[in-house]
């Protein structure tokens, strides 16, 4: 066999081992994301203040009722590092108008690809043994982890009764792992 047929032979070969190389160090990137361990973003947000509604005057205009009463804390708990360093003070806030919030203050984690607020039932547990537990049982997706870094505020739906859950986790969605995560306790 000539050296330019066997060179003819061998081209096809190389080029589809290049192409597959290239787009599966595409999706791995893609996938994991590594540049944000290295991205950190902070988000400060102040404790939602209860606005009265628009049908309603301004509580100073009503002088048969009282202003309702200030945000009150109703469970908080320390943030522990499970696949993640990871700190920070959580809180179950009740707002004046019956709303609740989860509270993140302090938050400090790393970034990463797809992570969330939950509230779960799920037990914190320390080290490897909390790495997984929290989509074993029942949570509530609060949305996207907003930053990194910072104080913010996650509005829980209407429907959702808080005195059902017991724990907060920021949760990897693409990876089903926990950064971090706090028992809430009454206060």
């Amino acid at each position: 066999m000539g050296r330019s047929k066997r060179n003819a032979l061998v081209r096809p070969w190389v080029i589809g081992v290049l192409v597959v190389a290239v787009a599966g160090a595409g999706f791995g990137l893609y996938w994991f994301q590594p540049w944000k361990l290295w991205q950190d973003e902070t988000v400060q947000e102040a404790l939602p203040a209860s606005s009265p509604s628009p049908s309603q005057p301004p509580s100073s205009e009503m002088s048969s009722t009282p202003a309702p009463a200030g945000p009150t804390t109703l469970a908080s708990g320390e943030l522990i590092s499970h696949e993640h360093a990871t700190s920070g003070t959580v809180k179950l806030v009740r707002l004046a108008d019956g709303s609740h919030v989860v509270r993140l203050e302090g938050l400090d984690t790393s970034n990463g690809p797809d992570l969330r607020v939950w509230l779960t039932d799920a037990p914190v547990k320390e080290g490897r043994a909390g790495w997984h537990v929290f989509d074993d049982g029942a949570y509530v997706s609060l949305g996207k982890l907003k930053g990194n870094k910072g104080s913010q505020n996650y509005t829980l739906p209407e429907d959702v009764d808080p005195a059902r859950y017991s724990s907060v986790t920021i949760w990897c969605d693409r990876f089903d792992v926990s950064f971090g995560a706090a028992r809430l306790s009454n206060t």
